[in-house]
Protein backbone atom coordinates (compact mmCIF):
# COMPACT_ATOMS: atom_id res chain seq x y z
CA UNK A 1 0.00 0.00 0.00
CA UNK A 2 1.34 3.50 -0.72
CA UNK A 3 1.56 6.14 2.06
CA UNK A 4 1.11 9.79 1.29
CA UNK A 5 2.55 12.66 3.10
CA UNK A 6 0.53 16.15 3.15
CA UNK A 7 2.94 19.10 2.49
CA UNK A 8 2.05 22.64 2.51
CA UNK A 9 4.15 24.30 -0.61
CA UNK A 10 6.24 27.10 0.22
CA UNK A 11 7.30 26.10 3.84
CA UNK A 12 10.74 28.09 3.51
CA UNK A 13 8.73 31.15 3.39
CA UNK A 14 6.54 33.39 5.82
CA UNK A 15 3.04 32.14 6.50
CA UNK A 16 1.48 34.99 5.40
CA UNK A 17 3.05 34.63 2.24
CA UNK A 18 2.32 30.42 1.70
CA UNK A 19 -1.57 31.90 3.00
CA UNK A 20 -0.96 34.25 -0.09
CA UNK A 21 0.20 31.70 -2.57
CA UNK A 22 -2.01 28.58 -1.74
CA UNK A 23 -5.20 30.94 -1.31
CA UNK A 24 -7.78 28.30 -2.69
CA UNK A 25 -6.35 25.14 -2.82
CA UNK A 26 -6.16 22.68 -0.63
CA UNK A 27 -3.17 21.08 1.20
CA UNK A 28 -0.53 19.48 -1.27
CA UNK A 29 -0.28 15.54 -1.09
CA UNK A 30 2.97 14.66 -2.04
CA UNK A 31 4.03 10.49 -2.40
CA UNK A 32 6.06 9.28 0.52
CA UNK A 33 9.03 7.66 -2.01
CA UNK A 34 9.60 11.51 -3.56
CA UNK A 35 9.90 14.06 -1.40
CA UNK A 36 10.02 17.77 -2.53
CA UNK A 37 13.41 19.29 -2.79
CA UNK A 38 14.42 22.60 -3.59
CA UNK A 39 17.29 20.77 -6.08
CA UNK A 40 14.76 17.96 -7.15
CA UNK A 41 12.39 20.83 -8.42
CA UNK A 42 15.17 22.18 -10.38
CA UNK A 43 16.54 19.21 -11.96
CA UNK A 44 12.82 18.38 -13.01
CA UNK A 45 12.53 21.55 -14.42
CA UNK A 46 15.80 21.50 -16.84
CA UNK A 47 14.56 17.76 -17.87
CA UNK A 48 11.00 18.71 -18.60
CA UNK A 49 12.86 21.65 -20.55
CA UNK A 50 15.21 19.32 -22.09
CA UNK A 51 14.47 18.78 -26.31
CA UNK A 52 17.45 15.83 -26.06
CA UNK A 53 14.93 13.50 -24.97
CA UNK A 54 13.10 12.98 -28.10
CA UNK A 55 13.75 11.36 -31.77
CA UNK A 56 14.84 14.39 -33.50
CA UNK A 57 15.84 16.37 -30.34
CA UNK A 58 12.95 18.56 -31.22
CA UNK A 59 10.54 18.38 -28.77
CA UNK A 60 10.79 18.24 -25.00
CA UNK A 61 7.97 18.36 -22.29
CA UNK A 62 7.60 22.20 -22.39
CA UNK A 63 6.82 21.83 -26.42
CA UNK A 64 3.25 21.52 -25.66
CA UNK A 65 3.07 23.16 -22.09
CA UNK A 66 4.21 27.10 -22.22
CA UNK A 67 4.72 28.68 -18.85
CA UNK A 68 3.20 31.85 -20.73
CA UNK A 69 -0.17 29.44 -21.19
CA UNK A 70 -0.82 28.29 -17.81
CA UNK A 71 1.40 25.00 -19.15
CA UNK A 72 -0.88 24.55 -21.97
CA UNK A 73 0.03 25.27 -25.42
CA UNK A 74 -2.68 27.21 -27.54
CA UNK A 75 -3.07 24.43 -30.17
CA UNK A 76 -6.40 22.81 -31.17
CA UNK A 77 -4.53 19.48 -31.03
CA UNK A 78 -0.68 18.83 -29.55
CA UNK A 79 2.12 18.85 -31.88
CA UNK A 80 5.20 16.78 -31.67
CA UNK A 81 7.55 15.46 -33.79
CA UNK A 82 7.62 16.75 -37.74
CA UNK A 83 4.47 18.65 -37.03
CA UNK A 84 2.76 15.86 -36.37
CA UNK A 85 -0.35 16.37 -34.88
CA UNK A 86 -1.90 14.46 -31.98
CA UNK A 87 -6.03 13.79 -31.32
CA UNK A 88 -6.49 15.58 -28.74
CA UNK A 89 -6.14 19.40 -26.91
CA UNK A 90 -2.84 19.16 -24.44
CA UNK A 91 -4.31 19.93 -20.84
CA UNK A 92 -2.63 22.24 -18.48
CA UNK A 93 -0.13 20.83 -16.08
CA UNK A 94 -1.04 23.72 -14.18
CA UNK A 95 -2.12 22.16 -10.81
CA UNK A 96 -1.84 18.46 -12.00
CA UNK A 97 -0.92 17.75 -8.41
CA UNK A 98 -4.54 18.20 -7.01
CA UNK A 99 -5.48 15.73 -9.84
CA UNK A 100 -6.67 12.37 -9.30
CA UNK A 101 -5.87 10.87 -12.58
CA UNK A 102 -3.76 12.44 -15.13
CA UNK A 103 -4.48 12.56 -19.28
CA UNK A 104 -7.93 13.45 -20.51
CA UNK A 105 -9.08 9.50 -20.47
CA UNK A 106 -7.51 9.52 -16.85
CA UNK A 107 -4.97 6.68 -17.88
CA UNK A 108 -2.41 7.34 -15.46
CA UNK A 109 -2.70 7.83 -11.27
CA UNK A 110 0.05 9.64 -10.76
CA UNK A 111 2.38 12.66 -12.33
CA UNK A 112 5.54 10.08 -12.07
CA UNK A 113 3.32 7.66 -14.27
CA UNK A 114 1.81 10.32 -16.64
CA UNK A 115 5.52 11.59 -17.38
CA UNK A 116 6.65 8.01 -18.96
CA UNK A 117 3.74 8.19 -22.12
CA UNK A 118 4.75 10.94 -24.43
CA UNK A 119 8.39 9.91 -24.17
CA UNK A 120 7.71 6.59 -26.41
CA UNK A 121 4.43 8.17 -28.14
CA UNK A 122 5.13 8.46 -31.77
CA UNK A 123 4.08 11.11 -32.27
CA UNK A 124 4.90 13.12 -29.30
CA UNK A 125 8.89 12.48 -28.64
CA UNK A 126 8.99 9.54 -30.76
CA UNK A 127 11.40 7.26 -28.52
CA UNK A 128 12.10 3.91 -29.13
CA UNK A 129 12.31 3.20 -25.58
CA UNK A 130 13.04 4.95 -21.98
CA UNK A 131 16.70 3.81 -22.40
CA UNK A 132 17.42 6.76 -24.43
CA UNK A 133 16.91 9.47 -21.78
CA UNK A 134 18.79 7.45 -19.26
CA UNK A 135 22.16 6.87 -21.76
CA UNK A 136 21.56 10.59 -22.42
CA UNK A 137 21.85 11.39 -18.78
CA UNK A 138 24.71 9.59 -17.94
CA UNK A 139 26.71 10.87 -20.86
CA UNK A 140 25.93 15.03 -19.55
CA UNK A 141 28.47 15.05 -16.77
CA UNK A 142 26.25 18.01 -15.42
CA UNK A 143 22.94 15.88 -15.12
CA UNK A 144 25.00 13.09 -13.33
CA UNK A 145 26.35 15.95 -10.94
CA UNK A 146 22.55 16.44 -10.24
CA UNK A 147 21.23 12.83 -9.76
CA UNK A 148 24.19 12.60 -7.26
CA UNK A 149 23.16 15.14 -5.38
CA UNK A 150 19.21 14.65 -5.48
CA UNK A 151 19.13 11.13 -5.24
CA UNK A 152 22.21 10.41 -3.84
CA UNK A 153 23.42 8.03 -6.70
CA UNK A 154 25.99 7.21 -9.06
CA UNK A 155 25.89 7.35 -12.95
CA UNK A 156 25.52 3.57 -13.72
CA UNK A 157 22.32 3.69 -10.69
CA UNK A 158 20.37 6.56 -12.45
CA UNK A 159 16.99 4.81 -13.80
CA UNK A 160 14.42 6.35 -15.86
CA UNK A 161 12.18 6.24 -12.46
CA UNK A 162 14.45 8.48 -11.19
CA UNK A 163 13.56 10.84 -14.39
CA UNK A 164 9.97 10.92 -13.49
CA UNK A 165 9.89 11.31 -10.22
CA UNK A 166 12.08 14.80 -10.75
CA UNK A 167 9.33 15.80 -13.44
CA UNK A 168 6.60 14.84 -11.12
CA UNK A 169 8.40 17.29 -8.23
CA UNK A 170 9.01 20.24 -10.99
CA UNK A 171 5.32 19.59 -11.70
CA UNK A 172 4.14 19.32 -7.99
CA UNK A 173 5.48 23.19 -7.49
CA UNK A 174 3.09 24.43 -10.67
CA UNK A 175 0.71 25.68 -8.21
CA UNK A 176 -1.91 28.40 -9.18
CA UNK A 177 -4.27 29.93 -6.18
CA UNK A 178 -4.56 33.49 -5.24
CA UNK A 179 -6.70 34.53 -7.94
CA UNK A 180 -9.38 37.37 -7.94
CA UNK A 181 -11.87 34.80 -7.39
CA UNK A 182 -9.61 33.13 -4.65
CA UNK A 183 -9.07 36.06 -2.91
CA UNK A 184 -13.14 37.61 -3.22
CA UNK A 185 -14.49 34.15 -1.83
CA UNK A 186 -11.49 32.78 0.94
CA UNK A 187 -9.84 36.01 1.29
CA UNK A 188 -13.52 37.85 2.04
CA UNK A 189 -12.08 40.98 -0.13
CA UNK A 190 -15.17 41.76 -2.02
CA UNK A 191 -13.67 44.69 -4.18
CA UNK A 192 -11.52 42.57 -6.07
CA UNK A 193 -14.20 41.10 -8.58
CA UNK A 194 -16.64 43.07 -10.74
CA UNK A 195 -20.21 43.37 -10.55
CA UNK A 196 -20.59 41.24 -13.51
CA UNK A 197 -18.27 38.82 -12.43
CA UNK A 198 -20.39 38.78 -8.99
CA UNK A 199 -22.96 37.85 -10.87
CA UNK A 200 -21.26 35.29 -12.87
CA UNK A 201 -20.26 33.79 -9.53
CA UNK A 202 -24.45 33.26 -8.46
CA UNK A 203 -24.60 31.82 -12.34
CA UNK A 204 -22.30 29.56 -12.40
CA UNK A 205 -23.41 28.21 -8.78
CA UNK A 206 -26.97 27.98 -9.88
CA UNK A 207 -28.14 28.28 -13.12
CA UNK A 208 -25.57 27.75 -15.00
CA UNK A 209 -25.05 24.03 -13.49
CA UNK A 210 -21.55 24.47 -13.47
CA UNK A 211 -20.66 23.94 -10.09
CA UNK A 212 -21.66 19.91 -10.55
CA UNK A 213 -18.70 19.13 -12.44
CA UNK A 214 -16.30 22.17 -11.54
CA UNK A 215 -16.10 22.25 -7.73
CA UNK A 216 -16.23 24.71 -5.38
CA UNK A 217 -16.10 23.42 -1.93
CA UNK A 218 -16.26 25.73 1.69
CA UNK A 219 -12.28 25.84 1.56
CA UNK A 220 -11.08 25.22 -1.14
CA UNK A 221 -11.94 25.34 -4.81
CA UNK A 222 -10.16 22.89 -8.01
CA UNK A 223 -12.91 23.89 -10.05
CA UNK A 224 -12.92 19.93 -11.03
CA UNK A 225 -14.54 16.94 -9.12
CA UNK A 226 -11.86 14.43 -11.05
CA UNK A 227 -14.89 12.56 -13.04
CA UNK A 228 -15.33 11.95 -16.46
CA UNK A 229 -18.71 12.88 -18.75
CA UNK A 230 -19.73 12.58 -22.50
CA UNK A 231 -21.24 16.34 -22.92
CA UNK A 232 -21.09 15.21 -26.86
CA UNK A 233 -18.13 16.97 -28.25
CA UNK A 234 -16.63 15.18 -30.81
CA UNK A 235 -19.21 12.26 -30.42
CA UNK A 236 -19.97 12.14 -33.77
CA UNK A 237 -16.67 11.21 -35.09
CA UNK A 238 -18.10 7.53 -33.47
CA UNK A 239 -21.69 7.79 -34.51
CA UNK A 240 -21.49 5.64 -37.88
CA UNK A 241 -19.31 2.94 -36.31
CA UNK A 242 -21.14 2.97 -33.27
CA UNK A 243 -23.50 0.15 -33.31
CA UNK A 244 -21.08 -2.19 -35.05
CA UNK A 245 -18.20 -1.50 -32.36
CA UNK A 246 -21.11 -1.94 -29.34
CA UNK A 247 -22.13 -5.71 -31.16
CA UNK A 248 -18.52 -6.40 -31.20
CA UNK A 249 -17.78 -5.63 -28.00
CA UNK A 250 -21.00 -7.52 -26.40
CA UNK A 251 -19.95 -10.65 -28.39
CA UNK A 252 -16.57 -10.67 -26.54
CA UNK A 253 -14.52 -9.32 -29.03
CA UNK A 254 -11.11 -7.37 -28.68
CA UNK A 255 -12.18 -3.50 -28.92
CA UNK A 256 -8.54 -3.00 -29.95
CA UNK A 257 -9.08 -4.98 -32.58
CA UNK A 258 -12.02 -3.04 -34.16
CA UNK A 259 -10.76 -1.30 -37.05
CA UNK A 260 -10.97 2.37 -36.01
CA UNK A 261 -9.03 5.52 -37.35
CA UNK A 262 -6.84 7.38 -34.55
CA UNK A 263 -9.50 10.20 -34.44
CA UNK A 264 -12.46 7.92 -33.46
CA UNK A 265 -10.66 5.76 -31.42
CA UNK A 266 -9.62 8.76 -29.39
CA UNK A 267 -13.32 9.55 -29.14
CA UNK A 268 -13.97 6.92 -27.32
CA UNK A 269 -12.33 8.40 -24.20
CA UNK A 270 -12.67 6.80 -20.81
CA UNK A 271 -13.66 3.54 -22.25
CA UNK A 272 -10.35 3.08 -23.82
CA UNK A 273 -8.92 3.04 -19.94
CA UNK A 274 -12.15 0.72 -18.13
CA UNK A 275 -13.41 -0.96 -21.41
CA UNK A 276 -17.12 -0.38 -20.10
CA UNK A 277 -19.23 0.61 -22.62
CA UNK A 278 -21.25 3.13 -20.78
CA UNK A 279 -17.53 5.17 -20.55
CA UNK A 280 -17.90 5.78 -24.15
CA UNK A 281 -17.32 9.12 -25.16
CA UNK A 282 -16.12 10.54 -21.46
CA UNK A 283 -13.84 12.84 -20.91
CA UNK A 284 -12.38 14.37 -17.25
CA UNK A 285 -14.04 17.49 -16.45
CA UNK A 286 -10.88 19.98 -16.79
CA UNK A 287 -9.91 22.60 -14.50
CA UNK A 288 -11.20 25.88 -15.11
CA UNK A 289 -8.41 27.79 -13.48
CA UNK A 290 -6.58 30.18 -15.74
CA UNK A 291 -9.11 29.20 -18.19
CA UNK A 292 -8.52 32.51 -19.94
CA UNK A 293 -4.76 31.21 -20.74
CA UNK A 294 -5.91 27.64 -22.03
CA UNK A 295 -7.60 28.13 -25.35
CA UNK A 296 -9.12 26.36 -27.92
CA UNK A 297 -11.18 24.50 -25.47
CA UNK A 298 -13.00 20.54 -24.85
CA UNK A 299 -10.80 17.70 -25.14
CA UNK A 300 -10.62 18.12 -29.29
CA UNK A 301 -9.91 21.72 -28.93
CA UNK A 302 -12.60 22.47 -31.05
CA UNK A 303 -14.25 25.47 -29.17
CA UNK A 304 -11.89 29.03 -29.82
CA UNK A 305 -13.80 30.70 -27.23
CA UNK A 306 -15.33 30.42 -23.63
CA UNK A 307 -18.30 31.85 -25.52
CA UNK A 308 -18.95 29.29 -27.67
CA UNK A 309 -18.64 26.68 -25.00
CA UNK A 310 -20.81 28.67 -22.96
CA UNK A 311 -23.52 28.28 -25.70
CA UNK A 312 -22.91 24.47 -26.02
CA UNK A 313 -23.88 24.20 -22.55
CA UNK A 314 -26.82 26.55 -22.92
CA UNK A 315 -28.15 24.10 -25.94
CA UNK A 316 -27.72 21.48 -23.69
CA UNK A 317 -24.93 19.96 -25.27
CA UNK A 318 -24.79 17.75 -28.26
CA UNK A 319 -26.97 14.80 -27.41
CA UNK A 320 -26.34 11.20 -28.10
CA UNK A 321 -27.13 7.80 -26.39
CA UNK A 322 -24.12 7.87 -24.06
CA UNK A 323 -24.94 12.00 -22.71
CA UNK A 324 -24.71 12.49 -18.84
CA UNK A 325 -27.79 13.36 -17.67
CA UNK A 326 -26.14 16.10 -15.64
CA UNK A 327 -26.01 17.94 -19.37
CA UNK A 328 -29.12 19.74 -20.26
CA UNK A 329 -30.56 23.22 -21.96
CA UNK A 330 -29.37 26.10 -19.39
CA UNK A 331 -31.77 28.85 -21.26
CA UNK A 332 -29.17 31.52 -20.28
CA UNK A 333 -29.78 35.22 -20.99
CA UNK A 334 -26.82 36.99 -23.23
CA UNK A 335 -26.16 39.16 -20.08
CA UNK A 336 -25.75 35.83 -17.77
CA UNK A 337 -23.84 34.63 -20.37
CA UNK A 338 -21.19 37.67 -20.12
CA UNK A 339 -21.22 37.63 -16.80
CA UNK A 340 -20.32 33.91 -16.70
CA UNK A 341 -17.40 34.77 -18.69
CA UNK A 342 -16.62 37.55 -16.86
CA UNK A 343 -16.68 34.84 -13.86
CA UNK A 344 -14.09 32.90 -15.51
CA UNK A 345 -11.65 35.64 -15.88
CA UNK A 346 -11.43 36.21 -12.79
CA UNK A 347 -10.07 32.62 -11.86
CA UNK A 348 -6.56 33.81 -13.13
CA UNK A 349 -3.47 33.56 -10.89
CA UNK A 350 -0.15 35.31 -11.30
CA UNK A 351 1.77 33.29 -14.15
CA UNK A 352 5.18 32.49 -14.00
CA UNK A 353 8.28 35.76 -14.79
Amino acid sequence: MRYFLTLLVGLMVSGAAVADQNLGLPPLTVPIDNPQTDAKIALGKHLFNDKRFSADGSVSCASCHHSDKAFSDGRPLAQGLNGQTGTRNAPTVMNAAFFETLFLDGRANSLEAQALGPFTNPIEHGLNNHQAIVDTIQKDSHYVQQFQKVFAIQRHQITINHVTKAIASYERSLIAGNSPFDRYLFGRDHSVLSKSAERGLGIFKRKGNCLVCHEISWNNALFTDNRFYNVGVGFKRVTPILDAFIAAVDQGKNSDDFPLTDAQRSELGRFNVTKVLTDIGKFKTPTLRNIILTAPYMHDGSMKTLEEVIEHYDKGGDKNRFSDTEIFPLHLTQQEKADLVAFMKSLTSQQEP
